[in-house]
C-alpha cells in the first residue's frame, strides 16, 4: 500500500465514522440551526484535508485527535454544549457550578490544532522547531479561538436569543476569555506532551 493510499484510507475511515456520528447528533439535535453551526467546522476541515493531500499529509496522530475533535463538536451540537449529559455527571462529580463540556470543546479546539499546526508549519519547512515554532503554534491556536469568538459574536448580534445555545455562556460574563484561556492551555498541553512523538512523525520514523 502506497503513502497516498494508505492517507486516503484514514481519510475515508474519518468521514465514515462521521457520517454515523453526523446522522445520530442531527437524529437527537435539541436545535436544528444550532447543531448545523457547532457541527459545520468537521466537513470543512475534512474537505480541507482531501484538497490538500497532495501537497501536505498530516500524520496518523493529528488525524486521529482530528476525528476524536469532530465527534465532540457533533456531540455538543447535539444537546448544545451546556446541557450535554456527560457534562452534567462531571459537574456533579467536580462540584462545579456549570455545565464543563463547553469547556472541553475548547481545550480540544486548542490541543488538536496545536498538532496540526506544528506539523504543517515544520513539514512544510515554513519554521524550524525550537522556541518560536512554540510560540507561533500558540499564537496560532490563540487567534483561531479569537476568530471563533468573533463568530459566536457576530451570530449574537444577527441572531439575538436564538444565539444562546449556540454561545453557550451559561450566564457567565466572562465565558468568551475563559474559552480562548482554556483553548491556549489545551494548545500548551499538546505541545508539551506530544511534540517528541510528533517529531518522530514528522520524520517518518513512526
Amino acid at each position: 500500500m502506497t503513502d497516498d493510499q494508505l492517507y486516503i484510507r484514514r481519510l475515508s475511515l474519518i468521514a465514515s465514522v462521521w457520517s454515523i456520528g453526523l446522522a445520530m447528533s442531527l437524529t437527537i439535535a435539541v436545535d436544528r440551526s444550532t447543531w448545523m453551526m457547532e457541527v459545520a467546522p468537521a466537513p470543512i476541515v475534512l474537505a480541507g484535508l482531501i484538497a490538500t493531500r497532495r501537497r501536505w499529509r498530516a500524520s496518523g496522530l493529528a488525524l486521529a485527535l482530528i476525528g476524536i475533535h469532530g465527534l465532540v463538536l457533533m456531540v455538543g451540537g447535539a444537546y448544545t454544549y451546556a446541557k450535554v449529559p456527560v457534562g452534567y455527571v462531571l459537574q456533579d462529580w467536580l462540584h462545579l457550578t456549570r455545565n464543563p463540556f463547553d469547556r472541553i470543546g475548547h481545550f480540544l479546539q486548542g490541543f488538536v490544532p496545536a498538532i496540526v499546526l506544528r506539523e504543517l508549519v515544520i513539514g512544510r519547512g515554513l519554521i524550524r522547531r525550537g522556541k518560536f515554532c512554540t510560540l507561533a503554534v500558540l499564537a496560532f491556536c490563540l487567534a483561531i479561538s479569537a476568530a471563533y469568538e468573533l463568530i459566536e459574536f457576530g451570530a449574537a448580534q444577527a441572531l439575538g436569543q436564538g444565539a444562546d445555545a449556540f454561545l453557550g455562556t451559561q450566564g457567565d460574563p466572562w465565558d468568551t476569555q475563559w474559552d480562548m484561556l482554556t483553548c491556549l492551555i489545551g494548545a500548551a498541553c499538546a505541545l508539551a506532551t506530544l511534540s517528541r512523538i510528533d517529531d518522530r512523525l514528522i520524520a517518518g520514523r513512526l
